[in-house]
């Protein structure tokens, strides 16, 4: 459990037990559980919760893998400009949702590998390009309000040749994805148009390219003063 914020004096609210909540039939993926909990008041309470059971070794549940394709210049051509930087996005059917979603690449973590390790394998697994982790997050909460679940977001940097084809995918067995490749400059637009086709756009995504939308339109507020 993480520590309280380290600049507070008065008492802080804290879980005190957690108890599994029966689910017929039994799931190899989550449960359910009933967090007892004391309010910085001293008031105790409930909150049921879902919490991951194929969490790794490092205690980080999934990894998001937010993505830059570059372009080398074309070799027979140098003076062609190459393309602009692209991110690639994937579309598949999610059943929580009832409907096709847009995200980014990502996976759980199995359980010996690192954030970073999980990265690259789920990116080939799902685009089938490679690449290299050149951030990576703190873990950071996926869905607070109803699950434990956790997750890191690495960026990924991926450079091609020009003309380069499409790599193959290797997904596992059952999975249907589409990729979909979107110069990052258009991204925003390009998830809200998908949205009004009916698609779910992921928030971790949507968050991302709003954020940078908006620090694009109002540069000023990111100066560092001094």
């Amino acid at each position: 459990m993480a520590s309280p914020p380290s600049n507070t004096s008065t008492p802080t609210a804290k879980v005190t037990s957690l108890t599994d909540l029966p689910c017929t039939p039994t799931s190899s993926w989550i449960k359910l559980q009933r967090a007892t909990y004391t309010t910085s008041s001293g008031q105790s309470r409930t909150w049921d919760l879902a919490r991951r059971t194929t969490t790794s070794a490092s205690g980080i549940d999934a990894v998001s893998i937010g993505n830059i394709i570059r372009h080398h210049h074309h070799p027979k051509n140098p003076s062609t400009k190459p393309k602009p930087p692209s991110t690639i996005l994937v579309l598949q059917f999610r059943p929580p949702v009832n409907a096709y979603t847009v995200e980014w690449p990502a996976g759980l973590i199995d359980k010996d590998e690192t954030p970073q390790q999980a990265a690259l394998r789920e990116l080939y697994e799902e685009t089938g390009y490679s690449g290299t982790v050149i951030s990576t997050s703190s873990p950071v909460a996926a869905d607070p309000g109803m699950s434990s679940a956790n997750m890191c977001l690495c960026m990924v940097e991926i450079w091609l040749e020009e003309g380069q084809p499409e790599p193959e995918q290797h997904l596992d067995e059952g999975e249907e994805i589409q990729r979909v490749v979107v110069p990052v400059a258009e991204l925003y637009d390009r998830l809200e148009g998908l949205a009004k086709e009916g698609y779910v756009v992921a928030a971790k995504l949507w968050h991302w390219a709003a954020g940078a939308k908006f620090a694009v339109e109002n540069p000023g507020l990111f100066v560092k003063e001094g």
